[in-house]
């Protein structure tokens, strides 16, 4: 892969992650920026996974870069159909911040939403995953107003098919016994939970408040393929202190240092 070419075609910036184990390049401008939720889904992985991680809508490849430098033993996919955002993820690997993990990491150009045919012939395969993780867009087409920008709506709108695309995917590619993980808006867990049924039973269900009293504004979900588990309520996690924007102890160990969320794998 070129990873000039669409790099090119936008300004970007090189950003640490993780106080500096990650580094990840990406637009300056016009397309979606990575953030907390990537480091979030990423540090939802517990400390003993292992296996083959896919990472569905990968962008840049903060999540997943994120997953391979905190997991010594796990192997990563980028999935991700946009040609920038890709050629960014192998400029990423090229970056040489990033040796200790890039040798693990691997790009895949798909469109996660295709039929099922089309996805297999583009390299996601039945059962080829001991993990997911995904990040989807978190707005339906028909409820929120799409950016301007057509690049960023796409990274943030999802289309009349809501959710169901991405976990059907999902779905088809991991092994049974397998996790995925999500992270979406708070107010969209009814419809995830929904979607999940029947495919991902011992879900586990982990809040995200901006503050000690504020509502959750994100959900994490882990969930195991073909489990009969049932699903819980974990109490979830404060990003800030107070009334400012200072982040609580926690949140600074799993942005700054590389920690986990110290979740266990459920069965």
């Amino acid at each position: 892969m070129n990873t000039q070419l669409a790099a090119n075609d936008t300004e970007t910036t090189r950003d640490a992650f993780l106080g500096g184990r990650v580094y990840v390049h990406q637009p300056r401008y016009g397309r979606h920026r990575a953030g907390l939720d990537a480091v979030y889904l990423a540090a939802a992985l517990p400390e003993t996974t292992s296996g083959h991680v896919v990472d569905l809508g990968a962008g840049v490849g903060t999540a997943g870069f994120c997953a391979a430098a905190r997991l010594a033993d796990i192997s990563v996919t980028l999935v991700e159909l946009d040609p920038t955002a890709l050629s960014l993820a192998g400029r990423g690997l090229e970056d040489p911040h990033n040796v200790a993990f890039a040798d693990r990491v691997t790009l895949l150009e798909a469109d996660i939403i295709a039929k099922g045919t089309f996805r297999h012939a583009a390299g996601l395969k039945p059962s080829m995953a001991d993990h997911v993780i995904m990040n989807p867009p978190y707005y339906e087409a028909d409820r929120f107003r799409a950016s301007p920008k057509e690049a960023r709506a796409g990274a943030h709108m999802l289309d009349e098919r809501g959710l169901e695309p991405w976990v059907k995917t999902a779905t088809d590619i991991v092994r049974d016994g397998g996790s995925l993980t999500v992270i979406f808006r708070g107010d969209g867990l009814p419809d995830l939970l929904n979607i999940l049924q029947g495919r991902f039973g011992a879900i586990d269900v982990i809040p995200l408040r901006p503050r000690q009293e504020a509502p959750a504004t994100r959900i994490l979900i882990r969930a195991i393929r073909a489990s009969k588990a049932p699903m819980r309520l974990l109490p979830g996690f404060v990003l800030h202190k107070g009334e400012g924007s200072d982040f609580t102890s926690q949140a600074q160990t799993i942005m700054r240092d590389g920690q986990g969320l110290g979740l266990s794998l459920r069965r």
